[in-house]
């Protein structure tokens, strides 16, 4: 296993629309263990496959902290079908370090996805876990929670994201040149 590394605030990739997967990679068993070590290492409980930079519809969770009865699942071409309540909670991102904001989420989510068999699924989730994936899910569609907070506090933390994605850049630029 091998740690990733993230993409920051910043990072084209992180504002795009990922690609769907009509089949697994050939290497999907090892891209997974090496996501799930990175978002390990990096203190996290979810990590979607753009923020490592691979333009695929996937991510990771592990909710084995949460609730053990669930444990790490795999999202592959997910869609939200139902979203129901609301509720508000404090977020924050393994690609914004340093910033953590209240953010409005759904508190029940019904979602279609394909899981580490590529088989079909559709399921339930509520609370805590439905913001997880949630959170997730946005990434795939080149969403960040920032952007679902209001301009007023986005305002408050401009500096810190123009920092986040001025260092984004310096990065992407030293990967183009080596």
């Amino acid at each position: 296993m091998a740690v990733m590394k993230v993409k920051l605030y910043g990072s084209e990739i992180l504002r795009k629309k990922v690609a769907q997967l009509e089949k697994l990679p050939d290497h999907f068993e090892t891209l997974i263990a090496d996501m799930y070590e990175t978002m390990n290492e990096e203190k996290g409980i979810g990590l979607s496959a753009n923020q490592v930079g691979l333009d695929m519809s996937f991510f990771i969770v592990d909710f084995g902290l949460y609730d053990e009865k669930y444990g790490r699942q795999i999202f592959i071409n997910p869609e939200i079908l139902e979203m129901e309540g609301e509720t508000l909670d404090e977020e924050g991102c393994l690609s914004l370090p340093g910033i953590n904001e209240k953010v409005k989420r759904a508190d029940r989510i019904r979602i279609k996805y394909k899981d580490a068999n590529f088989t079909d699924r559709d399921e339930e989730y509520f609370d805590y876990l439905s913001r997880v994936i949630q959170h997730e899910f946005d990434h795939l569609n080149g969403i960040v929670f920032t952007d679902r907070i209001s301009a007023l506090k986005r305002s408050f933390i401009k500096n810190k994201l123009a920092a986040l994605e001025t260092e984004a850049k310096e990065i992407e630029a030293e990967e183009t040149a080596a």
